[in-house]
């Protein structure tokens, strides 16, 4: 018997998290680097992609759910290149600039179908005033019918309290995509939803 999915056209969603951009270069390895014993790629492809809170975002819009995406990012060409994934996506995005810090992007070297290292560019949001997320946030909100937040520890969400607070003010339901093992601080949302790992690393099993 066919799954039939639930008709998400006349939901939307306002989604607030981490967002980043997942890229990957894929290249051929063949030889060793005089260097160092490490391969030497050519890389040949460059692919990204939306992550994070941004990947939840497209997720939702491939649904047929109106989405609205607020975060943060840098002013820099990783922030071009995750915007054009988002609006390509069908999600109306309220990216806040943070020209000090980068856009947290994930680069993946590829090769022989082989992920050979993961180089991280990131700094905490936390340290950023949080009123530019609380506001766009809150101007988002108008027609929307439930609440998204996206949570990967790096700061976005640093005063999740607060936002938790005006959903709940406006009587929407909030679903919370956990990190950490501090749940506390996101009491008053509707439900959370952790994976196994972050499960067991709060219950203690």
């Amino acid at each position: 018997m066919p799954k039939s999915l639930p008709d998400f056209s006349a939901g939307r969603l306002v989604i607030v998290g981490d967002v980043m951009l997942d890229r990957y270069w894929h290249g051929s390895t063949t030889r060793i680097s005089p260097e160092a014993p490490v391969p030497v790629v050519k890389v040949e492809n460059d692919e990204y992609r939306a992550g994070g809170a941004g990947n939840v975002a497209l997720n939702a819009a491939s649904l047929g759910a109106s989405v609205e995406l607020v975060g943060l990012v840098g002013r820099d060409e990783q922030a071009r290149l995750l915007r054009e994934q988002l609006e390509a996506g069908k999600v109306s995005c309220q990216l806040l600039e943070a020209p000090q810090h980068p856009t947290i992007t994930k680069l993946r070297i590829i090769s022989r179908h082989q992920q050979l290292i993961r180089l991280d560019f990131e700094d905490n949001f936390a340290v950023l005033e949080s009123a530019g997320i609380e506001q766009a946030f809150e101007a988002a909100l108008a027609g929307a019918g439930a609440i998204v937040l996206s949570d990967y520890g790096k700061g976005t969400l640093s005063q999740v309290g607060s936002l938790i607070r005006v959903g709940r003010e406006r009587a929407l339901p909030i679903v919370v995509d956990p990190k950490g093992t501090d749940f506390g601080r996101y009491c008053g949302a509707t439900v959370i939803t952790p994976n196994m790992t972050e499960f067991e690393a709060v219950v203690g099993h």
